[in-house]
C-alpha cells in the first residue's frame, strides 16, 4: 500500500495597511493555496491618526477574505528606530527619507522578526510593487512589471535572508489590475486613493507638523547671484535641495528660483536660477553601503543609479573606497543631488543595492 503524499501548506503573514495593494495581497496567495494572516502594524500614536479608518478597512477586508487579523503596536520602536534619526538628520540640513528606514527597521526587520520567530510563521509578504527571483544561490529583488509604480527603490537594504522569507504578490501586476480585482471582489477600500508622502504625518500640511518637534530658527535667504537677501525663511529643515515652490520670497523675480544649498554656520537658504551650475552635479559620495547580492567589492562597477525615487537611472561607475564608502561618477550631471537621501544601484531590471548620499563635488 502506497503511502499517502503530505503536501505542507505554507503559512504567510500578511502586513496590512488598509489600502488596496494589502488586501489583494491576502486574494492572491489564497489563491495560490497559502494559509493567510494578516497583521496591522501601528506606528505612531496619534488620536487624530488615520489609523482609525485604516484600522476598520482591514477588519473589514479581512471579514470577505475569511482570515484572521492581528494589531501590533510599533511605535515606540517607530520613534526610536525612525522618527528621531529623520529629525535628526533634519536638524543637520540634510534630508533623510523615513520610509526607507521604516522598511529597513520596521517592516523588514521587527515585523519579519514577529512573523517567523514568535507567531511560526514561513513568509511575510507586503504589498510592495517588487520582484523577487532566485538564481545561482542568490535571491534578486527585481522592479515591478508596473514601471510607475515600481517600489524597489525604497528596499535596497533587503537581505538574502529577508528575501528568502517574503513574498511579493504585486510584483507581476500593474496598478490597474489590482484595482479592478478590488472592484469586482466588491471591497469597501476598492476606490480608496493611495497613500502619498510620509506615513506618519498623514493628511496634516508637513510644515504644521514638524514644527512641533524641530524649534523655528529664522533666517535670511540669499540669491547667489547678486547675493540679494530674497527674504526669511523659518527654519533650514523646512527645505530640501532643489525646492521651488513655497519658498515665500518678498523680493519679485521674473526667473524661477531653486533652493542651492542650506548653510548651517550661518543659517541662510541659499537660492539661485535654474542654469546655476552648481545645481547639477556628476559626482557624489555614499556611506552605510549596502548590496543586496554582490559580496566582492570590485574596484569600479558599471551600473546606473537614481538618487530620487521618481528620477530616471542614469549610467554611473562605482568606485570603493574605505570604511564602507563609494564614490559615484555620473555619466552626466543631474540636477540636485542631496545630502541625506539614498542613491540606489540598478543593472537592467536588478536593484543592485544603495547608500546614503554624505557628499556632493561642488
Amino acid at each position: 500500500m502506497k503511502k499517502k503524499q503530505i503536501i505542507r501548506i505554507y503559512k504567510v503573514i500578511v502586513s496590512l495597511s488598509g489600502g488596496v495593494d494589502s488586501s489583494i495581497c491576502i486574494w492572491i496567495l489564497k489563491q495560490f493555496g497559502y494559509k493567510v494572516k494578516c497583521v496591522f502594524i501601528k506606528c505612531w500614536e496619534s488620536n487624530k491618526c488615520q489609523n482609525k479608518q485604516d484600522i476598520k478597512d482591514c477588519k473589514k477586508v479581512c471579514k470577505i477574505f475569511k482570515v484572521k487579523l492581528i494589531k501590533i503596536n510599533l511605535s515606540y520602536e517607530y520613534w526610536n528606530k525612525v522618527f528621531k534619526i529623520f529629525t535628526k538628520e533634519l536638524k543637520q540640513c540634510k534630508t533623510p527619507n523615513p520610509d526607507i528606514l521604516c522598511n529597513k527597521e520596521i517592516k523588514f526587520k521587527l515585523f519579519i522578526n514577529f512573523a517567523i520567530n514568535i507567531l511560526k510563521y514561513d513568509f511575510i509578504s507586503t504589498g510592495h510593487y517588487v520582484k523577487k527571483y532566485y538564481k545561482k544561490k542568490k535571491y534578486l529583488l527585481l522592479k515591478s512589471k508596473d514601471k510607475k509604480k515600481d517600489q524597489s527603490y525604497f528596499l535596497y537594504n533587503i537581505t538574502q535572508k529577508q528575501l528568502n522569507k517574503s513574498i511579493f504578490p504585486l510584483g507581476n501586476y500593474k496598478k490597474k489590475y489590482i484595482r479592478k480585482i478590488a472592484i469586482n471582489l466588491k471591497l469597501p477600500n476598492a476606490y480608496k486613493k493611495d497613500s502619498t508622502g510620509i506615513c506618519f504625518i498623514g493628511k496634516k500640511k508637513y510644515n504644521i507638523f514638524i514644527k512641533k518637534y524641530i524649534k523655528e530658527k529664522k533666517g535670511n535667504i540669499i540669491k547667489i547671484e547678486n547675493n540679494l537677501i530674497m527674504g526669511q525663511h523659518k527654519g533650514l529643515f523646512l527645505y530640501t535641495i532643489g525646492q521651488r515652490k513655497n519658498l515665500n520670497l518678498k523680493i519679485n523675480h521674473n526667473k524661477p528660483l531653486y533652493v542651492l544649498k542650506k548653510n548651517k554656520d550661518s543659517n541662510e537658504l541659499i537660492i539661485c536660477e535654474k542654469n546655476n551650475k552648481s545645481l547639477y552635479n556628476n559626482i557624489f559620495f555614499l556611506k552605510k553601503i549596502h548590496f543586496i547580492h554582490i559580496k566582492n567589492k570590485y574596484k569600479i562597477i558599471k551600473c546606473k543609479v537614481k538618487t530620487r525615487y521618481q528620477q530616471k537611472s542614469i549610467k554611473c561607475k562605482i568606485i570603493f573606497l574605505k570604511k564602507n564608502k563609494i564614490k559615484i561618477l555620473l555619466k552626466k550631471s543631474i540636477f540636485a543631488i542631496t545630502i541625506g537621501q539614498s542613491a540606489v544601484f540598478y543593472r537592467k531590471n536588478i536593484c543592485l543595492g544603495g547608500g546614503i548620499i554624505y557628499k556632493i563635488n561642488n
